[in-house]
């Protein structure tokens, strides 16, 4: 499309975009992956017509980490048991290192659907005004749900780290293909690399994913 991409700032004191390959310990991400800025930008704004296809993500703060171990349980509740549920023989500690004081500006542009006729102009249109006036469907989260995002439209200094120049991030995780069925859903991998605070999208991706 010729028009811009749409920008939405975000920001968070913690954020944890786990890795998968990680298993049972949470570790996060260098910085936000494309399937979690998509879940950020559906959580604004969502509807069955159009897809959102994440182009950039800027990294605004220097990337800093912290580390905390939580006592959680294996295995939940259930009301359709008459057995009592004991959380202290249940309990097992896991270790999160995460991410702390994290802001980044989200660029992506808006795919319509082949059954939807409507013109792009108006879905970027109301995704700007649910923006400017903190709108939407549920709040959105850094990767975990508890590590909730505030949001805004970037500010006209907002601007992209500018050391390293460069770094390669290794693989990370797209986003998933879904196959139109129950499932499994191949997960899609990318090399990623930060060129100067700036995550760029492989647009061959976008378009595989989304269709």
């Amino acid at each position: 499309m010729d028009s811009p991409p749409l920008e939405v700032k975000v920001w968070g004191p913690y954020a944890c975009f786990t890795r998968p390959e990680m298993k049972v310990e949470r570790v996060s991400y260098t910085v936000m992956t494309p399937s979690a800025a998509r879940g950020i930008l559906e959580a604004i704004f969502w509807k069955p017509e159009f897809s959102w296809r994440v182009q950039e993500i800027w990294v605004l703060n220097p990337i800093r980490y912290f580390s905390i171990l939580r006592n959680e349980v294996q295995s939940k509740a259930s009301p359709r048991t008459d057995r009592p549920y004991y959380a202290d023989e249940d309990r097992t500690q896991r270790h999160t290192l995460a991410l702390r004081d994290v802001a980044y500006v989200i660029r992506a542009d808006i795919a319509v659907r082949s059954h939807c006729s409507a013109d792009p102009a108006k879905f970027r249109d109301q995704f700007r005004r649910r923006v400017q006036r903190g709108q939407c469907f549920h709040r959105p989260a850094l990767g975990c749900r508890e590590f909730a995002a505030d949001f805004s439209l970037p500010a006209p200094d907002d601007r992209p780290l500018e050391s390293p120049r460069r770094l390669e991030l290794g693989l990370m995780l797209f986003d998933l293909k879904y196959s139109g069925e129950a499932g499994p859903h191949a997960p899609r991998f990318f090399e990623a690399t930060l060129e100067q605070g700036v995550l760029h999208v492989p647009p061959s991706l976008c378009r595989e994913v989304s269709g």
